[in-house]
């Protein structure tokens, strides 16, 4: 009797992926947010992004055991359920940080530009300092920030040396960006009492989830905070639209995606995926950087003043056509995000 096949189940939208598990197992790709349970009645794995919803409804009776998500976030997966049903989960924990670290960098010396604002001797918090905390961690300081952290697991493992208290941050910085996981502590952090520690014309940016900033309070603050930069929402992506016309930058949920961003994170999927079922020629897979023209690029700014930098920075990333791409039609979300021209990669030292 001739022994069943691996069957594996891959949001149609993880990139660089067609062809790959093919000679090893039986393949289906399917858009993740139309991934039903019926869908899974006979896969043994999946490959997903965010917009698939691992719980107990979709996932109950079926013979799934191994979920790789090509993201670093996994507030979509029910861990404690996965846990109970002996079904190992695997995500891409910093596959985007050189992305998003791009992203604040081009939106913050690009919004500066258009309203005149002096960065020189600015202290900027950092609200969350795991993967991509430290990457604007290390460039902040290189482009001269006086740098302000706020990480209570990393303080209480490390000791306070290098960190502070989030009331400390928020009422000393002039530019505050979140970069903390989903979960229990900081769903909602960014509420009414958050804002009102902040200076006047605080520049606030927000590249981690939608769901840790409260929407009303935000514009409640609007009026007295500076620049706003929002590439997560609330309800992505039926996102509040009225918030969307109040903020100086807004993205579609695509600061993270750059060209090495997206192969690392299917790079992570892959091979944890391939060890998971000893498919051997798949441990040390990476995706062919095809184009040249993609590849990472060093960008030398040392001793470059303000108005220097901040074309370079939009050179290498042009922020606002995507801020522009996206207010043209708020609806297009989820098309916009599949259908992104990946960005390549820059890096500071």
């Amino acid at each position: 009797m001739e022994e069943k096949r691996i069957k594996i189940m891959v949001d149609a939208a993880v990139p660089f992926i067609q062809g790959v598990f093919e000679p090893y197992a039986e393949v289906v790709y399917k858009a993740g947010k139309q991934i039903s349970r019926e869908d899974l009645a006979d896969v043994d794995a999946m490959v997903i992004r965010t917009r698939t919803i691992c719980n107990a409804d979709l996932l109950e009776g079926t013979p799934v055991k191994f979920i790789a998500t090509a993201t670093i976030g996994t507030d979509h997966i029910d861990f404690p359920y996965c846990e109970e049903k002996g079904i190992i989960v695997r995500n891409a924990a910093g596959c985007n940080a050189g992305g998003v670290m791009n992203y604040v960098f081009s939106a913050l010396y690009g919004v500066a530009a258009r309203k005149s604002i002096r960065l020189d001797g600015c202290k900027l918090g950092i609200v969350g300092v795991g993967n991509v905390g430290k990457r604007v961690d290390r460039v902040a300081g290189a482009l001269g920030f006086k740098v302000l952290k706020n990480d209570p697991p990393r303080m209480a493992a490390e000791g306070p040396e290098g960190f502070c208290q989030l009331d400390y941050l928020l009422e000393n910085s002039q530019i505050v960006t979140m970069h903390v996981p989903l979960d229990e502590t900081t769903r909602g952090m960014c509420d009414d009492a958050f804002f009102a520690k902040m200076k006047p014309g605080t520049i606030f940016i927000n590249a981690s989830r939608g769901e840790v900033v409260i929407d009303d309070a935000l514009k409640r603050a609007i009026p007295k905070l500076g620049p706003v930069i929002l590439d997560t929402w609330n309800n992505e992506p039926d996102i509040d639209l009225e918030l969307m016309g109040m903020v100086d930058i807004a993205t579609p949920h695509i600061a993270g995606y750059s060209y090495q961003g997206k192969q690392n994170g299917t790079a992570a999927s892959v091979r944890a995926l391939a060890r998971f079922f000893g498919f051997e020629k798949l441990y040390e897979f990476f995706p062919k950087t095809e184009l040249l023209e993609l590849e990472s690029i060093k960008l030398d700014l040392k001793g470059k003043t303000q108005g220097e930098i901040a074309p370079v920075l939009q050179y290498n990333y042009p922020i606002f056509t995507d801020d522009f791409m996206f207010r043209m039609d708020p609806g297009q979300f989820e098309n916009l995000r599949s259908n992104y021209q990946y960005r390549r990669e820059f890096y500071i030292d």
